[in-house]
């Protein structure tokens, strides 16, 4: 598979044309994973599907990717949530974007890995070379609103250190997979909600902005149900 993104460096902008073979998600990522167990044991308490150990990695299929504007989900019970992306060339080639793990949360109930099939993974159109933001990605500031009913509600919001770094991710990554991470795309897991519960919106935005040199990635989609029954 491949998708064609628009690289942004310092000096410029450039086309970029990403080949990939794999793409993961993760989930529960916090670097605070103490916390990240007791959020677990809550959900556990609610009946929602918690996991024996974190964090997580779910396979997606590779056609799940899409930079599209607009999305059909089946059902009202779905919802985004804003992600650093990485897209792994090799070891020395890494770009990071901004992605939203849209899932179906009603089969969430019941099987996790097969929510993250049904809904796309999200990318924004723009990535960065990740060697440009190493030095002060705990500064980066990643956020989302969601459009429900044509009210903006603030999501999510937070710094890139409350999340496991590129390189924690990595090598949890690596030690999930049978492989290399050479031509992978790497979902990072997301922060906490704002709301304190999920919000199923009609359009999800978000964005990774740069303070140190004053860019940002930004993503911006509508969602839309089906609205048809097939006859049976």
């Amino acid at each position: 598979m491949e998708i064609t993104l628009t690289l942004e460096k310092k000096d410029g902008v450039q086309p970029l044309t990403f080949k990939f073979d794999r793409m993961v998600n993760a989930g529960f990522v916090g670097r605070n994973q103490e916390e990240v167990r007791r959020h677990v044991e809550e959900l556990a308490k609610k009946g929602i599907p918690a996991p024996k150990t974190t964090p997580v990695l779910y396979p997606v299929v590779c056609r799940a990717l899409t930079t599209d504007a607009d999305i059909e989900v089946y059902g009202k019970e779905t919802s985004g949530e804003v992600e650093f992306v990485l897209l792994v060339v090799d070891e020395k080639e890494i770009y990071v974007g901004l992605g939203s793990d849209h899932t179906d949360r009603h089969l969430e109930e019941a099987d996790i890995p097969r929510s993250k099939q049904i809904c796309p993974n999200i990318i924004a159109p723009k990535v960065w070379l990740l060697d440009e933001v190493a030095d002060h990605w705990d500064d980066l500031l990643i956020r989302s609103t969601v459009v429900m009913d044509g009210e903006t509600v603030t999501y999510q919001e937070g710094r890139l250190v409350a999340i496991m770094t590129p390189g924690e991710l990595m090598a949890f990554v690596k030690a999930k997979i049978p492989t290399s991470l050479q031509d992978t795309i790497i979902y990072s897991g997301t922060l906490g909600l704002l709301p304190g519960e999920f919000v199923y919106g009609e359009k999800f935005l978000a964005e990774l902005v740069d303070e140190t040199l004053d860019r940002r990635l930004a993503l911006e989609y509508g969602v839309r149900q089906l609205d048809f029954e097939a006859v049976q």
